[in-house]
Formats: structure tokens, C-alpha cells, sequence
């Protein structure tokens, strides 16, 4: 199997050896969501702020840049160009497709962790300081297009001071002002800023879309030919998953993951110990984020599974991914015991899916 390619920017929103998603020419899947998005900027009815949720992978952020690079390339809604188009694609050769992709644009804004030259890594949040940076895009007058525009991903790695900052400034913004957010998870998303956005639910796409998606990316992933076809069967609907199926050591720990979330709320501590022993190490970077990666994607797929039974029902599972999420940040950031936390980590979850009858 090949192995992919290395990162060769320091961005935290993009999967490592895959182009970013602003250079994304195609939306796979997400029909629906793009067209509801091109009508609402036709009649003159888009938010100052749309939130764009669901499953981590899925197209989130390429249809959040497609909507930004479609609205710096026609600044007039009202323009001819708009009202014929079909959906929010912009060639590759117009100038702000390049412009877009090399984040030149002016008028835009990103606003995502960012990376530390201290510990040659990204930091674990997105912190107040780079909120009040990127919103100061806001406390200027416009260029020649009018808009402004800030992509926020993701929201669940704003910190509480960074998405209050940001709630300023969604409360009263400048005309013609957009903020389009990428979340994973909107429940947990201010939610006095969910009041005074759009949501737009995206669902997982279909197995065959997250094959045509990977093999898009083009350069290593779209050589693996049959194995991406084995992977997008397990990938759940997200493209990103996929990409790490296709290291044949991610595989062989998903398949070791799965085993043992399936068995709760009876715990292998056999198998547990074996992984934290594995992913623990301090050279085992991918494999931690591997199986951390597992959990919070179990815990989804219970989540909309169990979605009919009641909030009461949910509520365990949802406590104990926000207790993992913040567990995992300050591993991370404070340079904790990742054996320690795996341990932990499962011991929550039983008592979790004990509580939920799962």
C-alpha cells in the first residue's frame, strides 16, 4: 500500500497530503444544502451567519469555501450571472478561484487553530486573540466587491472567551457581512450565535460519493484504486475517514476499535490495555489521534441511531463526549499521560452506554 504524502503547510484544517479544501473544483454530494444556500443569496435572504453541520469529513468546508468564492466572484445577487447559475461552482480560471486558493483574496478571513512555533505544533483551540484578529477584518471598509467574509473551522475549537469574542460581532455586523461556520458538532455552538444564524444540516455521504471524492484529490490517493473502494465502505459517509483507512495500520486499529466499542457496556480491558500500550507512545502522534478520532465517531453514530428515543436517553452519551473532548485538549496542550486517558476513556464510556441502555 502506498503511504501518503506529507503536509507540506502548517494549516490545521486540512488533512495531512491532501490539497485544502479552497482548492476543491467539485462538492460531492450536498445537492440539496447548495442549492437552499444559492437561493437564499439569489433572493437576497442569506444570514449574516450560516452554519454548516454534520459528520467531520463529509464536505463541510469545501461547500463553505464554494459559497465564499461564489460570492466574491458575483458581489451583485441581483447580477445575470446569478440568476442562471445552477449552483455555487466558480471555474478554475477565474481570477478569484486562484485568489481563493492561495488566500490572497481580499476581504476574507480564517479563522482556525493556529500553528505555535514553540512546540512545532498547531494549538489545541482556537484562542480569543486570532477571533479578534480575523473579526478585525469587519472594522474596515470594504473592498471593490463589498463583501466580507470570515469561514470559521471549526467552531467546536473556539474556546468560551474566542466564540463570545465572535458573538460580538455576528450580533451587529457590517453590511453585507458573512460568517460561515463548520461545525461538527452545533449543538455545542453558543447558542446565542445559534440564534442569529442559519443552520444547514449535512448529512454522510453515500458510499460511491466518498469514492469519487478521494480519488478527486488526485495525486497519491487516487492510486489505491481498489482499497479506496474498501475504505469508503467503512469511512461512515466522511471522506477524512477514509483518507486515514487507507494507512493499513489505521485500518487494522479501527478494526481493534471497533470490536471494543461494539461490546459495550461490557469493557476488553485486554484489548484496552493493548491499545493505550500502542497508542501511548510518544512517536504514536497518528495512531493517539486514530483512536481518539474512533470514539468521538462511535459516539456519533449512537447518537443519530438513538435520536428517537428521547433527549433523557442521549444525554449520558452526549455528557461523556463533551468530558472526552475536553480530556483529549488538555492531554494534548498540557502534555498529560495518554495511556492514563485511554484507560479513563473507556471506563466513561461504559458507564455512558450503561446508562443510556445501550
Amino acid at each position: 500500500m502506498k503511504a501518503p504524502v506529507k503536509a507540506t503547510l502548517a494549516e490545521s484544517d486540512v488533512f495531512p497530503g491532501a490539497p485544502h479544501p479552497r482548492e476543491a473544483q467539485a462538492l460531492f454530494g450536498h445537492d440539496v444544502v447548495e442549492r437552499s444556500l444559492l437561493e437564499a443569496y439569489r433572493s437576497g435572504r442569506l444570514p449574516q451567519a450560516v452554519i454548516l453541520g454534520g459528520r467531520e469529513g463529509i464536505g463541510k468546508a469545501t461547500l463553505a469555501w464554494r459559497l465564499a468564492r461564489f460570492i466574491f466572484a458575483h458581489p451583485d445577487s441581483a447580477s445575470a450571472a446569478v440568476r442562471e447559475a445552477v449552483d455555487l461552482g466558480v471555474p478554475a480560471s477565474h481570477p478569484v478561484f486562484s485568489r481563493v486558493a492561495t488566500l490572497a483574496q481580499a476581504d476574507l478571513a480564517v479563522l482556525r487553530r493556529e500553528w505555535n512555533d514553540k512546540t512545532k505544533k498547531h494549538f489545541t483551540e482556537i484562542r480569543v486573540d486570532d477571533v479578534r484578529k480575523a473579526i478585525g477584518l469587519f472594522q474596515f471598509s470594504a473592498g471593490a466587491g463589498g463583501w466580507r467574509i470570515c469561514i470559521v473551522d471549526c467552531a467546536e475549537d473556539m474556546n468560551r472567551s474566542g466564540a463570545n469574542a465572535l458573538l460580538k460581532m455576528v450580533e451587529e455586523p457590517p453590511p453585507r457581512s458573512l460568517f460561515i461556520v463548520v461545525s461538527h458538532k452545533p449543538a455545542y455552538i453558543l447558542p446565542t450565535i445559534r440564534s442569529r444564524s442559519r443552520l444547514f444540516h449535512m448529512q454522510p455521504l453515500a458510499q460511491n460519493e466518498v469514492a469519487q471524492a478521494v480519488t478527486a484529490l488526485g495525486g497519491p490517493w487516487g492510486e489505491f484504486g481498489a482499497e479506496i473502494a474498501a475504505a469508503a465502505s467503512r469511512a461512515q459517509g466522511s471522506v477524512r475517514q477514509a483518507l486515514r483507512l487507507l494507512d493499513s495500520d489505521r485500518l487494522a486499529l479501527a478494526e481493534r476499535l471497533d470490536k471494543i466499542l461494539n461490546n459495550l457496556p461490557r469493557v476488553d480491558w485486554r484489548g484496552v490495555h493493548a491499545l493505550a500500550d500502542s497508542a501511548s507512545k510518544a512517536a504514536a502522534v497518528d495512531e493517539f489521534e486514530a483512536l481518539y478520532t474512533g470514539v468521538f465517531d462511535w459516539l456519533d453514530d449512537k447518537v443519530r441511531s438513538q435520536a428517537g428515543d428521547g433527549a433523557a436517553r442521549l444525554a449520558p452519551l452526549a455528557q461523556v463526549w463533551e468530558k472526552l473532548s475536553q480530556a483529549v485538549r488538555d492531554t494534548e496542550a498540557l502534555n498529560l499521560d495518554k495511556r492514563t486517558l485511554i484507560l479513563t476513556m473507556f471506563s466513561d464510556l461504559s458507564a455512558a452506554a450503561q446508562a443510556a441502555r445501550l
